[in-house]
Formats: structure tokens, C-alpha cells, sequence
């Protein structure tokens, strides 16, 4: 059972965290494309490794399947390759988030709304309840 946590936070930190935050944000949104194009690169290079592994262990293939199409005149062959004790190649991972528009628009919206509410208090300490709708953001 979860039991709920209380704490009194001074709202010159959660401002700053806030601001922080809402930087970070705006960053990484900025820098979204570029990040994605450097991860397709790098899928691409995964790609190709794939298929060179497999031309290389055509050899071992196991539970081959195939399949014709003869309204566009293609081949797909699929089969099956043990790959324990073989130095497979790893695909490579996102190691950024990636933020569709509505959702960036939200969250510089919901932190922009809070920090404005934040600067025109004169409360030193931010309540449990205004922690807890802005908990999601620091």
C-alpha cells in the first residue's frame, strides 16, 4: 500500500526546477530531427549487418519457408538461423525521447501555466497539492 509523502518544498526551488526542466524540454524538442536522423543512419548500418549475417549463415539456415507472389513477381524466403555462441549484431536504441507536437505543446504549456502561478505567490513553501500536479514535470 502506498502511503503518501509529506514534504514542504521551498518555491524558489521548484521554480528554478521548473525552468530547468522547461529548458531541457525545449531543447530536446529543437533537437528531435536531428536525433532521429542520426538513429535512422544507424538503423540503416543494423540493416545492412543483418543481411550480411544472414547471407554469411545461409549455410545453417533451418525451417526455410517461402513464398511467391506472382502478381508482382516476387520472392520472399524466410528461414531461421541459431545464433547462440555468434556475435549477432545489436540494433541500435533510442536514447532520446521523442515528443509529437501536441505533447510539447502541453507540457511547455502546463509548465509555463505553473511557473507564472509560482512567481506571483508569496507562499515560501509550495503545498502538497500543487507538488503533486507539477510532481510529473521535475
Amino acid at each position: 500500500m502506498a502511503r503518501a509523502i509529506t514534504v514542504k518544498v521551498a518555491t524558489t526551488k521548484v521554480i528554478n526546477a521548473l525552468e530547468a526542466k522547461l529548458a531541457q524540454i525545449k531543447i530536446d524538442y529543437a533537437n528531435q530531427e536531428t536525433n532521429e536522423a542520426k538513429h535512422q543512419e544507424a538503423y540503416k548500418v543494423w540493416q545492412d549487418s543483418l543481411k550480411d549475417f544472414a547471407v554469411a549463415n545461409v549455410a545453417k539456415a533451418i525451417n526455410v519457408r517461402t513464398s511467391h507472389r506472382s502478381w508482382n513477381n516476387t520472392l520472399n524466403i524466410d528461414f531461421d538461423v541459431n545464433t547462440a555462441g555468434v556475435d549477432f549484431p545489436a540494433e541500435p536504441v533510442r536514447d532520446f525521447n521523442q515528443m509529437a507536437v501536441y505533447e510539447y505543446k502541453n507540457a511547455t504549456d502546463e509548465i509555463t501555466n505553473a511557473l507564472n502561478i509560482l512567481r506571483m505567490t508569496d507562499e515560501e513553501v509550495v503545498n502538497a497539492s500543487t507538488m503533486k500536479s507539477i510532481a510529473q514535470y521535475l
